[in-house]
């Protein structure tokens, strides 16, 4: 969740709203709805006859509710959807022979299945819910593609497809000298983010590059007249570049995942091998691709039972691509309920097995999904060896918004650390909402460069092959920041280099003045408690935090009895 730092009255703007109308004009030349155009079945069917179109016609027909999206009953229960996709001529004058399609998806579902003519392409589930499936790399007008879903409700909540949507692109991938309409839209609304933020007197211009477009020409379909068009504004647009090439979104690879929360650790394993052999496939098309990961644990089962590939991450990491700074502690616990001694023995543990398995420790305390965080920690991390915090749990607040992303996170004995209040993770590669957050961060900061997570999250999952190849589309544009992979121990707010400073906002949060542990607070969601971590004067003499610096030494044998 990302909150904007542009007042509504400046987006409602009469230059905004007319940026904004022709962004969602330029879109809809070469993206298509479908979310009606379903058939219906609930139950389960087996899959050969479920997949058959023919079948499909004594089927209900759909009706999306207002939110524009196809609910059904929680508790597990199956939502078979199919329809038969056809391409059409144009879509509001823009011809399509020749250009690549995709079918963009995204649901609330415990498990999801993606067939396309009969045969099994891509599986989901709550966490890997959003997806671009290619169905065909140079369509011609009248192909039909035969798409069937099977969908399983979460036991806690109704079921949901949220989104279907043709998306019909350049079957080359180029943006230079143009792209399709749709990109552009999102170029446009790059601009119209950064511009908002730090130049707004520049909108008018865009405003007016925009009115030039020929749209009289799609009165006939002629798309090449269109696209030279479209050529034409990002001409006009180019002395803008430089605005938004001041920025720089740092990206790393991630995947959340929980030991245990909706599923048994048994999968718990099973996903964590799946992320991690998926990981290591992709980087051998994509060496660019940086990736890291929180919990020794996992790395502990992976090499007492798959060492070969237990292997390939320790070369990794060796070679750089792969990052354990951010697993110093054995899992991401929970920091509010635990007692100062779980806590130490989880930093104990990590860093241990981090420097015996990997000759290096973790620097970076990555807690994306913790509710609450006592407000000790910033002790206890110092102690185990760790300079720096980073979460995005906060930003999920429906109540008190945390109001910093950068400072110093001050216990009540006055250790400090380096907290970073993150984007989210979970994230693809969504062009205007990450220029919409590295302004918003730069903003706040005055740090022009900001760190992206990119990944399916919560189970597993990682980063995906459409994410990357996407990744590299927006790094040709020069309507976008400047997009890399980085190391996250090396991105702006978690570096050591001298030139990495505050910017604007150099406060340090005092636990004891706000007189409350930083916590989560949301409506119906987990409450956390407002103590500080359990028996605080004990913890300097817990064998685990009693020799100090207890991860700067790497000679640890196993704590025996504590000693408080």
């Amino acid at each position: 969740m990302t909150y904007s730092a542009i007042p509504s009255a400046v987006r409602t703007s009469a230059v905004n709203t007319q940026i904004s109308d022709t962004i969602r004009r330029l879109r809809q030349l070469n993206q298509l709805d479908v979310q009606a155009n379903w058939r219906s079945y609930a139950g389960d069917l087996p899959i050969a006859q479920a997949t058959q179109a023919s079948t499909w016609q004594s089927w209900a027909k759909v009706t999306p509710s207002a939110n524009n999206q196809i609910t059904w009953e929680k508790g597990r229960r199956v939502l078979w959807l199919g329809q038969r996709i056809t391409v059409p001529h144009n879509l509001q004058g823009y011809y399509l022979q020749g250009m690549l399609l995709r079918i963009g998806l995204s649901w609330w579902a415990d498990k999801a299945q993606v067939f396309v003519n009969g045969r099994l392409v891509q599986e989901g589930d709550l966490f890997d819910s959003v997806t671009r499936i290619l169905l065909g790399q140079s369509v011609k007008i009248g192909d039909f593609f035969d798409v069937a879903l099977r969908l399983e409700s979460p036991g806690h909540a109704n079921g949901a497809l949220v989104r279907a949507v043709c998306l019909y692109e350049l079957a080359a991938q180029t943006v230079n000298p143009t792209a399709e309409p749709a990109f552009v839209a999102d170029e446009v609304g790059v601009l119209q983010e950064v511009l908002n933020a730090f130049a707004p007197e520049k909108l008018d211009s865009v405003a007016a590059a925009l009115a030039k477009l020929p749209w009289s020409v799609l009165s006939v379909t002629d798309r090449a007249s269109f696209d030279r068009g479209l050529a034409s504004l990002r001409q006009q647009l180019q002395p803008l570049s430089s605005w938004v090439k001041q920025r720089q979104i740092e990206m790393v690879g991630h995947a959340h995942l929980d030991m245990a929360w909706l599923w048994p650790i048994s999968e718990t394993w099973q996903v964590a091998e799946q992320t991690f052999r998926s990981v290591l496939s992709l980087q051998q098309d994509f060496p660019e691709l940086s990736f890291a990961h929180t919990s020794p644990a996992l790395y502990a089962w992976i090499e007492q039972n798959r060492p070969d590939l237990f292997a390939a991450i320790q070369a990794k990491v060796k070679a750089g691509t792969w990052e354990v700074s951010i697993a110093p502690l054995w899992i991401e616990p929970e920091m509010n309920l635990g007692s100062g001694e779980a806590i130490a023995r989880h930093l104990l543990y990590g860093q241990r097995y981090l420097q015996q398995k990997f000759g290096r420790q973790g620097t970076i305390a990555w807690l994306p999904d913790t509710f609450g965080f006592n407000w000790q920690l910033p002790q206890l991390l110092k102690q185990g060896g760790v300079d720096y915090f980073v979460t995005q749990k906060l930003r999920w607040n429906d109540t008190t918004q945390f109001p910093h992303q950068l400072h110093r996170w001050q216990a009540p004995n006055g250790t400090q650390v380096i907290s970073h209040h993150s984007a989210p993770i979970g994230e693809g590669i969504d062009p205007v909402k990450m220029a919409r957050y590295v302004c918003d961060w730069e903003k706040q900061t005055g740090i022009n460069r900001a760190l992206w997570a990119l990944g399916v999250g919560d189970h597993g999952g990682g980063p995906t092959r459409d994410m990357l190849e996407l990744a590299r589309r927006w790094q040709q544009s020069p309507f976008f920041p400047q997009l890399r992979f980085t190391s996250i121990q090396t991105t702006s707010p978690l570096c050591r280099r001298p030139r990495c400073r505050f910017g604007t906002t150099n406060f340090t949060w005092n636990s004891i003045a706000a007189a409350t542990p930083t916590m989560l607070t949301r409506s119906g969601s987990t409450v956390a408690v407002r103590t500080p971590s359990p028996k605080p004067n004990c913890l300097p003499r817990c064998e685990p935090c009693s020799r100090a610096r207890l991860t700067r030494k790497r000679n640890w044998k196993p704590p025996g009895k504590k000693s408080c």
